[in-house]
């Protein structure tokens, strides 16, 4: 995709247009040749207005003394909107006040305002509820009926069989294979040129799991509280368990991390070990042993221009510096050890972490979490936009952590990976805990019921 839109170039090999051999110096060359590439991160201005945002490109080459009609921009920016569905939108709504969703869909419509003949998307879908995602999926249908060449890149498989012509799967940077999308492409058939493994036998991890025989909890919370998210709720986390945290997107779980971790203000008690983590602090739930790895990778939790070495060391900088000088040879050492231990790959320790794929950065910023000697793990949608085999890894290394005693909170959108991998399930519903699940009883049907408000169980 970076090699597409001109962001980095080829060491060997070529790209045609049209049967023409070009070399794509720059984006704006990429562009001029109608490629336009949609990052999963987003790239818009939030500075600037939803119009202004939407005909950026155009803008940019307006003739004379660039002055330019913002009313025009407003008009044509209303025209694309209306094709995406937010015809009712605001083109003079700045862009900071939309929501991840409707900035996705804005970036889409970015692209279609030019002349447009080859459209790579990288998880499109990846903040957008069904009815958003299904939206789309009809623009892109009728995109390619218009004659625009579309890859679309996702990790969602049932998506990229309802909608893809052909199918081709990377691993390791290297092609595996390329397929008609016929009734011969199975999921089941994906993930394994996916993974190279077969996936199928997968076990329920609280059906396998060894039972938490500890008395006491390591994580305590009574009455947490954050206005108008979360609503006196209460639990307990043990060592050696990873707690599930499911419901749906209004019911309080997306604001429960930043609120333990001390990010946003909250109210009640959070301890751990029987000590109070002070509130609005996360230097002190550092230091009580919280660790989170948050749900926005890019944004919240790697430094992106910062080598993986010393993203690895960044929340512990105190244990490698003397006198206020970094030690590099114990770094190094540090990172070098969590690389081996979570496989990580990588060039060298010095690699910016911008550059690793999403599941290579997921387990750097884990990498973080650990070198702080957590005794509570949290882990806020741990697989976002990570490959399968990638997630496989994660969920491998989460399990070995808690059979070491570590205590795992896991909160997640995902249903599969919330019924697989947890050995406890807590379900929220309007702030509270809903619902509680152990053993057999975790199963999706039962989550949704209880994230629905239509499942009375006793919560703990």
């Amino acid at each position: 995709m970076n090699m597409l839109a001109g962001e980095l170039l080829p060491d060997t090999g070529s790209i045609l247009v049209a049967g023409e051999d070009v070399r794509l110096s720059s984006p704006l060359k990429s562009k001029a040749l109608g490629i336009n590439v949609v990052f999963q991160e987003l790239s818009l201005c939030h500075n600037l207005t939803v119009g202004e945002n939407v005909m950026m490109q155009g803008l940019a080459r307006t003739p004379g003394l660039g002055l330019i009609s913002r009313s025009r921009a407003s008009r044509e920016a209303t025209r694309l909107l209306t094709q995406l569905g937010l015809g009712d939108l605001d083109p003079t709504t700045p862009v900071h006040k939309l929501t991840i969703a409707q900035m996705q869909l804005i970036e889409i419509a970015r692209a279609i305002s030019q002349d447009l003949r080859v459209l790579v998307l990288d998880e499109p879908n990846s903040a957008l509820s069904p009815h958003e995602t299904a939206r789309m999926l009809q623009i892109i249908r009728a995109l390619r009926a218009d004659g625009v060449a579309i890859v679309y890149v996702s990790h969602n498989l049932d998506e990229v069989r309802s909608i893809a012509d052909r199918i081709t799967v990377l691993r390791d940077g290297q092609h595996v294979t390329t397929m008609d999308n016929d009734q011969s492409v199975t999921v089941d058939r994906l993930v394994s040129a996916m993974v190279g493994r077969d996936l199928a036998a997968v076990q329920q991890y609280a059906l396998v799991a060894p039972a938490v025989e500890a008395t006491r909890p390591v994580l305590a919370v009574h009455q947490l509280a954050v206005p108008g998210q979360i609503a006196r709720m209460s639990f307990d986390l043990y060592p050696g368990e990873i707690l599930g945290v499911a419901g749906m997107p209004n019911s309080g779980k997306d604001s429960l991390s930043d609120a333990l971790f001390g990010l946003i203000p909250r109210g009640g008690t959070v301890e751990i070990d029987g000590a109070p983590v002070p509130p609005e602090n996360p230097s002190s739930a550092i230091a009580s042993g919280m660790a989170l790895i948050p749900a926005d990778r890019r944004r919240g939790g790697a430094l992106l221009l910062m080598s993986v070495a010393h993203n690895v060391v960044s929340a512990s900088l105190a244990g490698f510096s003397v006198g206020g000088i970094l030690r590099q040879g114990a770094i190094a050492r540090t990172t070098n050890d969590y690389v081996d231990k979570l496989d990580i790959r990588i060039s060298d320790v010095l690699q910016r972490i911008g550059t690793l794929s999403g599941g290579n950065q997921q387990k750097a910023i884990l990498a973080r979490g650990l070198v702080t000697k957590p005794k509570v793990l949290i882990l806020h949608e741990p697989t976002r936009g990570i490959d399968v085999g990638a997630k496989e890894e994660i969920y491998a290394i989460l399990a070995a952590l808690a059979s070491e005693g570590m205590a795992v909170m896991m909160i997640s959108s995902e249903l599969p990976e919330i019924v697989l991998h947890s050995s406890r399930v807590l379900v929220m519903e309007r702030g509270r805990v809903a619902a509680t699940f152990r053993g057999a009883e975790i199963t999706e049907e039962a989550i949704m019921q209880a994230a629905l408000g239509q499942l009375a169980v006793a919560a703990e």
